[in-house]
Order: structure tokens, then sequence, then C-alpha cells
């Protein structure tokens, strides 16, 4: 039986609402790699968190847990956690659904902060413009180049789920591949 599930992509492809509701319909635990890797500040996502940190906090958390999904880009820093995993589930949408997604995440989640001359512009800025890098982007940055060589090295079961569909049919597709 599949018990402990990885979930990336990029950065608006939906790892974290899969994995959120995902993990309510099956009954999982939910825990997401943003939260161990940045330090929670205000404006957020401004300070990393020491990569022994990140490994301890996680380890713990799936510890304690025997049925868990784990949300976002660990690779490079979080490889230790490979063996754990039963199954690694990959996703990609288009870049343009993508990046507009992230947009209307981003407005919605900081509203005017966001906004030429307040506190997250600059910030903002960078991050979508990291972000519109993915697709075309080398090994050297969180890409679907690097996605997909790290990928062809792990032992477990490996779903890729790349194309624009509902996310019930994704938690179908999910279902079928865990056997529940």
């Amino acid at each position: 039986m599949i018990k402990r599930i990885h979930i990336l992509g990029a950065s608006g492809s939906g790892t974290t609402t899969l994995g959120e509701e995902l993990s309510k319909e099956i009954d999982y635990s939910h825990f997401d790699t943003d939260d161990y890797f940045w330090i929670k500040t205000d404006p957020p996502y401004t300070t990393k968190r020491p990569v022994e940190e990140r490994i301890d906090l996680i380890s713990k958390d799936i510890k304690n847990s025997d049925r868990w999904i784990l949300t976002g880009s660990l690779c490079g820093w979080g490889d230790i956690f490979i063996p754990y995993f039963d199954l690694v589930i990959y996703l990609r949408i288009p870049k343009e659904i993508r990046m507009k997604r992230l947009l209307e995440r981003e407005k919605m989640r900081y509203g005017k902060k966001i906004e030429e001359g307040n506190v997250m512009y600059v910030a903002h800025g960078e991050f979508m413009d990291w972000a519109s890098k993915y697709d075309d982007g080398d090994l050297d940055i969180r890409s679907k180049s690097s996605h997909y060589k790290w990928l062809k090295n792990l032992n477990c079961k490996v779903l890729r789920i790349e194309e624009n569909i509902e996310l019930e049919d994704k938690i179908k597709i999910v279902r079928e591949t865990i056997d529940l």
C-alpha cells in the first residue's frame, strides 16, 4: 500500500492544492515544504530556514504520521527523504495558465502590498520572474529540466500529470494509482 506520497512541480502547478484536497479525501496528513523552507516573517518568504533545521522539522512530522503527503519541491536540499517515498507525483501545466494562477494568488493573498511602491512590490516582481523561468530554465534553478532529471533517479513509483485537468480528475488518477 502506498502510504508516503510526494507531490512536486512548478510554482502554481497545483501541488499544494492537490495535496490538501487529496489528504482530506483519503485521510493522510499533509505537509508542505514551504512551511519548512521559509521562516515565518512579515512580509513572508524573505528568510530561508537553514537546511539542517528543515530536515529536522520534516523528519519529526513524517515520523509521527503513518500516512502522509508532502507537497512542494525539495530537490537537492531534501534528497535525504527520497527513500521514504512510495509514490512521487509530478504536476505540470502550460506556463500561461500557471503564471495567471500565480498572479491571481498573489493578488488574493497580498492585495495592495504587491502594487508599485508598496512593501512587497519588488519581492513580488522577483518571484514572478523566477517562476516564469521554470519551463525553459537549466539545471541550476528549480526548473522542468531539473525536476525531470531528479525524477529519473527515483526508485519509487512516479506518476506524471502533465496536462491542465480539473482537480477532481487529478484526484481520481491518483486514487487509481494508489489503489484506493
